[in-house]
C-alpha cells in the first residue's frame, strides 16, 4: 500500500510542477483561441495553455490508471 501511495505523490508532484511551469512559460502568449464546448464556449485562451493542460490531464488520468489497485495474496 505504501508503494502506491509513494506513486500517487510522485505523479501528482510532478504534474504540479508541470502546471507550474506552464504558467511560466504562457506568460508572453499572444495567440488565443476559444473551445468550444457542447452547450458554449469558453473564454479566450492562449493555445499553449490548451495543449499544456490537456497533456497535464493525460499524464495524470495515465498514472492514475496505471496504478495497481487490486489486492495481491
Amino acid at each position: 500500500m505504501l508503494i502506491l501511495f509513494k506513486k500517487l505523490v510522485l505523479a501528482l508532484a510532478f504534474n504540479i510542477s508541470m502546471f507550474l511551469v506552464l504558467m511560466i512559460g504562457i506568460q508572453n502568449s499572444t495567440n488565443q483561441k476559444k473551445v468550444n464546448l457542447i452547450v458554449s464556449e469558453t473564454v479566450s485562451l492562449p493555445i499553449s495553455f490548451i495543449v499544456g493542460f490537456s497533456f497535464i490531464c493525460g499524464s495524470i488520468s495515465g498514472s492514475i490508471l496505471n496504478l495497481n489497485l487490486t489486492k495481491k495474496s
